[in-house]
């Protein structure tokens, strides 16, 4: 069976969106050597490590790729049931589609926000969101479901069914007696300290909906955590190995200290047998020399605990930080969890108003139809009895100006009368029809401006909620980049070290 051809032509564009080859590709099978991915690699990282890579065969390329989805994708490749070696050295679409779901998975967890995604058309950005849903819905299960999904044949278009998969997960409209739940919400995240000011939320496009979910930010959010971790550990380990160093270097200097103990006490030993000049000056210039050595080796002691202490501080400090993050990773989970039931339940009953809604438009555009059939029935009766009243008033003046049977003139005048009444009601009956028709199209436009008034209202309040979480991923660069500044420090004082 072929790939789904919709996704495999977003995940194309995604690909050449990178910039990493010099000529846009027109096919996923153009992707088989694995330059490819190895530059978006590199590109992600901002790193040099896959450049040697590049010059090795095709079997140390696609280890490297594995190696790294392994790492920082997390998912189970040990398996080799997601991502196979042989499927990649065969060049498989379907395998080479596979890297490139779960490197567009890991670039958008790591990029800032979704406005990188604004150069892609509707279209492309729908099928991309739609990725990423499914990956983060079936991280668990991707083994299974993974290769299903990019080979499911795309369902027929209509006009009753023009929206995109990825509107099935756009969150729902929110009521007007309900919006006091989502500001309260709101306050209570909005709570939290942070030393960074507000954002303006991006335009709202198919990639930034997605990437806007409380489900995508946290799981943003606990990488970014998780990292973190991974950076606070490698620092424990460099401050352990610093204080080996403290170690070896405390042992060095007793070592030199018994030697010069024992140099202090031949060089009295010698002096009290009246050795000649010449072996006391040597034993003299060795002397100065160790105790020289040992001089510069207390020094470097003293600098290396004072390195330590600095250390201890920066590392103490750290463990505060992730502490605080990790206590507002909890509750921002927490209050992220109250807001997707709140959500919901205002999906809930949004829908069962917006049903009721649509019946009573029904309803209202079937009386409309109706009292507009009835005023055009009556303006036609009216149009006849007009022309009757007309060829009577003839008659009548023919018969007025002859003089002659004046009974049966007065009897065409009552006649006349009726119908001149008659025609009167239906007036009146037009009249009342057609106040019911300018009554029933207020009611009708006054509910369509209701609908779009709660539209923008909802919008409003997500864009809200989007400039909160991204106000709290920029407390976490901030101790991502403090952490960075930390660890360089640490390999610098390592290199001199060892120098």
């Amino acid at each position: 069976m072929s790939l789904h051809g919709s996704r495999a032509a977003a995940l194309l564009a995604w690909v050449n969106s990178t910039k990493v080859c010099p000529d846009p590709l027109s096919d996923l099978s153009q992707l088989q050597d694995c330059s490819v991915f190895i530059r978006i690699i590199q590109k992600i990282h901002r790193s040099k490590e896959g450049e040697s890579v590049l010059e090795q065969p095709l079997p140390e390329r696609i280890s490297f790729i594995r190696g790294f989805l392994q790492k920082h994708c997390r998912h189970k490749l040990a398996s080799e049931n997601l991502v196979s070696a042989q499927k990649l050295l065969d060049g498989e679409e379907l395998a080479l589609a596979k890297v490139a779901v779960l490197l567009l998975y890991h670039t958008s967890m790591s990029c800032k926000g979704p406005g990188d995604w604004n150069e892609f058309d509707y279209k492309t950005q729908v099928e991309l969101a739609s990725i990423l849903k499914f990956v983060l819905d079936n991280e668990e299960s991707l083994n299974e479901n993974l290769e299903p999904f990019l080979l499911r044949k795309a369902l027929p278009s209509s006009s009753g069914t023009s929206s995109s998969s990825f509107e099935e997960h756009s969150p729902p409209l929110s009521l007007p007696h309900k919006r006091e739940v989502r500001f309260l919400e709101l306050q209570k995240i909005a709570s939290f300290p942070s030393t960074n000011n507000m954002l303006p939320s991006p335009p709202s496009s198919p990639m930034g909906d997605i990437m806007q979910t409380p489900q995508f930010q946290l799981r943003r959010l606990k990488k970014q955590l998780a990292f973190e971790r991974e950076n606070r550990d490698g620092l424990e380990v460099e401050l352990a190995e610093n204080r080996k160093l403290i170690i070896e270097k405390e042992a060095q200097i007793t070592m030199m200290q018994q030697r010069i103990d024992r140099l202090a006490k031949l060089n009295e030993n010698q002096a009290a047998d009246q050795l000649e000049p010449k072996e006391m000056e040597e034993l003299r210039e060795k002397n100065e020399s160790l105790v020289g050595r040992l001089h510069e080796a207390f020094r470097q002691c003293q600098d290396l605990k004072t390195e330590k202490a600095q250390m201890d501080r920066k590392i103490n400090q750290l463990s505060e930080e992730n502490g605080d993050l990790s206590f507002k990773l909890r509750e921002i989970a927490s209050h992220m969890v109250q807001l997707q039931e709140a959500l919901n339940e205002l999906s809930e009953e949004h829908n069962a108003a917006l049903a009721q809604s649509q019946e009573k438009q029904g309803q209202l555009e079937k009386e409309l139809h109706a009292a507009l059939q009835d005023k055009k029935s009556l303006e036609e009766k009216i149009e006849i009895l007009q022309g009757k009243i007309s060829l009577l008033e003839d008659q009548l003046a023919k018969l007025e100006e002859c003089s002659v049977q004046k009974g049966e003139v007065m009897g065409d005048v009552l006649k006349l009368e009726e119908l001149k009444q008659e025609v009167s009601s239906l007036a009146a009956k037009g009249a009342e029809l057609q106040a019911t028709v300018l009554r029933l199209e207020e009611e009708k436009q006054l509910q369509e401006a209701t609908l779009q008034s709660e539209r923008g209202r909802f919008e409003e309040e997500k864009q809200q909620l989007g400039s909160l979480v991204t106000s709290l991923q920029n407390s976490l660069s901030e101790s991502h980049r403090a952490q960075e500044r930390l660890k360089q420090d640490l390999q610098a004082r390592d290199a001199e070290g060892q120098a």
